[in-house]
């Protein structure tokens, strides 16, 4: 009772009178019959920013519906794309038209009349406090207006034409034109679910990083890529290790040099020195110039090698990570060209290791210690990364349930009798829900316990989530690096799957999942990424009648021979759940000066029978609470247990 007394007080600050109260309660309860807001959920975006950001822009499709069900016949084709594009590149496309166009001033005014008109359409499922917050201050008056026009007012009709006159005589035309297509695009998406795996393959990693931080309204469930640089940015490693070796394997080198400011010069030297007469032909890289790759077919090769040993490290220092198939330097006989896995013996495809020491082939040499100290401290340095990474801290978490839904980026693991997978964390046996609070507890001790021994151990533990056989962001056996760079055989290279990609359409065992977390499994969801739907191979994104929707439909270019398509998104508005698959994107120039769009697919996933309403979400339980406590607040201040402040309300 006291706690309650002592919150109404608190309350009370904020609406000191009856009166003030209830004008809030009757706010509440208006916007709580507003229709429900439209989400969208991405993952395994893997640096491909180009089309990442258009659907950004083009709401997944949604934006040229809009102007198509507002304008239908009254526009041609050419005039709605010319429009649809303007929307998603006002500045660029502005620049081509005004160069094109006799008389600008009067297609500025007809296209002002043309995006107020979407616009309105866009935010009639919006309060008026929602808009405002999202339209920059120095237009927010005049927009308001121009929004507020209504036909059947005709005395007002002069008015309207005036702001528009002087908007054009002004030459305010182009700046009022990109707001609007950005107000647009901003009421297209009110919340975006990044579902892991920002980072890796492409080369735009650090520009969706920043599309993001700067977005109105994200929270991002990282992925096995993302706590890889999580590591790498506090210092681990291995994990740097990792994030060099698949940036040079895959060409993104700018994303550390230019996008970060790391420098690999340390590197360089080391594996010029080392590898100085091996051409090392099982690491070759397209990086640039033909002296370039020949370069950087070194460093691959050196980087490689010493991911191998950290690995190694880990396994010993760690035995519960489970990592003793990644201990495999010491099974190698470089004399002979072989290794023993698994009690088999293999011929290696390269037996030149001279870095490897007989007595501790995990040890690092003096050199590779140094190398690693300094580009360490160049990943901690970087201002721009840990800025990012600070990002992902701070919106990023192992899971999250949100409206119903519960989102994380690979698998509840499970053992192959069906059970939940228990695994041993500092010390603790966890599975379920426990092992993903656990780790996410040792991810955040990596970067902010004050504790030396606990931010170490949190810093291998974020190596574990990116690539350890019971990590809930990989879940598979093993990462296969040494399997794939050495050996020819294609079965050891094989990195089968935890048992729950062989659950996920089992209704017993995703119920189970549900129950765990605390979901109702008739209304709620499981939305993934992580796993590359097989779409050539007849793979589907939907599993369990519904209950788990897989949205990996890649975005990296290195994944579409497997599905087929070039990313999906999962879109939940008033109406329900859709499914849109898009087609490659080749770039903003094309599609500004074409006016193309990316082509994309929707299936309908799971359709409402009544149309939700904000009521339905979890804003709007949060909403029904306080005006609870706000009536309380009223029946205070009626009884006398509360006193009114009414010097503040006259103020």
């Amino acid at each position: 009772m006291k706690n309650t007394e002592k919150y109404l007080k608190l309350l009370s600050n904020a609406f000191p009178t009856a009166r003030k109260a209830a004008s809030e309660i009757i706010n509440l309860s208006a916007n709580l019959n507003l229709p429900k807001g439209t989400e969208h959920f991405i993952s395994d975006i893997h640096g491909e920013f180009d089309e990442f950001n258009h659907i950004l822009k083009n709401g997944s499709g949604s934006i040229a519906k809009k102007v198509d069900d507002e304008f239908g016949c009254e526009l041609t084709l050419k005039q709605k794309k010319t429009l649809c594009t303007l929307i998603y590149y006002p500045e660029e496309k502005l620049e081509l038209i005004e160069r094109a166009e006799e008389d600008f001033g009067s297609w500025c005014k007809q296209t002002l009349l043309w995006l107020i008109r979407i616009t309105r359409r866009m935010v009639s499922k919006y309060n008026r406090t929602k808009v405002k917050a999202a339209v920059k201050p120095e237009y927010e008056y005049i927009i308001e207006e121009l929004l507020s026009e209504r036909s059947e007012v005709p005395d007002k009709q002069a008015y309207y034409d005036e702001i528009l006159q002087a908007i054009i005589e002004t030459d305010c035309a182009k700046v009022f034109i990109v707001e609007f297509c950005r107000l647009i695009q901003v009421l297209a998406i009110e919340r975006l679910h990044v579902i892991g795996d920002i980072f890796d393959r492409g080369s735009g990693s650090a520009d969706v990083m920043e599309t993001l931080i700067n977005y109105h309204s994200v929270d991002i469930e990282w992925g096995n890529h993302d706590v890889e640089w999580m590591g790498a940015a506090c210092g681990s490693y291995a994990c740097i290790a990792s994030v060099i070796r698949l940036a040079v394997r895959n060409g993104n080198l700018n994303v550390l040099e230019n996008g970060y400011g790391i420098s690999l010069v340390p590197l360089i030297a080391l594996a010029l020195k080392n590898y100085s007469d091996d051409p090392c032909k099982l690491f070759t890289v397209d990086n640039g110039s033909a002296d370039e790759n020949r370069i950087y077919t070194k460093v691959h090769k050196a980087i490689t090698v010493l991911l191998l040993k950290l690995e190694g490290q880990l396994s010993i220092n760690h035995p519960e990570f489970g990592m003793d198939n990644r201990r495999v330097l010491e099974k190698i006989d470089a004399e002979n060209g072989t290794v023993v896995l698994d009690g088999k013996k293999y011929p290696l495809l390269d037996n030149y290791f001279p870095t490897l020491q007989k007595d501790n082939p995990y040890r690092l040499t003096a050199e590779e210690d140094s190398v690693m100290r300094q580009i360490a401290a160049s990943f901690k340095q970087s201002e721009r990364l840990q800025r990012h990474i600070e990002f992902l801290y701070n919106r990023g978490s192992m899971y999250r349930i949100y409206n119903g839904n519960l989102l994380f980026h690979g698998c509840v693991p499970f053992t192959e009798d069906g059970e939940f997978l228990t695994v041993n964390i500092g010390g603790e046996q966890v599975k379920g829900k426990a092992l993903f609070d656990t780790l996410e507890k040792w991810a955040r001790n990596a970067r902010y316990s004050k504790v030396k021994k606990e931010r170490e151990y949190g810093k291998d533990v974020l190596y574990y989530m990116w690539s350890c056989p019971s990590s809930p962001l990989f879940g598979k056996e093993k990462m296969a690096t040494f399997e794939r760079c050495f050996l020819s055989d294609e079965a050891v290279k094989a990195e089968h799957k935890n048992s729950y990609y062989k659950f996920y359409n089992n209704s017993e065992k995703v119920k189970a999942v549900f129950d765990e977390f605390g979901l109702d499994f008739a209304t709620g969801h499981i939305i993934n990424g992580h796993v590359p739907v097989n779409v050539r191979k007849g793979q589907h994104p939907v599993h369990c009648n519904g209950k788990v929707i897989v949205i990996d439909g890649g975005f990296s270019e290195a994944y579409r021979e497997i599905t087929g398509i070039a990313g999906y998104t999962l879109v939940s508005n008033s109406h329900g759940l859709k499914l849109v698959a898009h087609e490659p994107f080749v770039s903003v120039k094309e599609a500004v000066a074409t006016e193309g769009d990316i082509q994309s697919v929707t299936e309908v996933v799971d359709l409402s029978n009544n149309r939700l309403r904000i009521s339905d979400t979890d804003k709007g339980k949060e909403m029904q609470e306080k005006i609870a406590d706000l009536k309380e607040l009223i029946s205070c201040y009626k009884r006398g247990v509360l006193r009114e402040h009414q010097d503040l309300d006259n103020k």
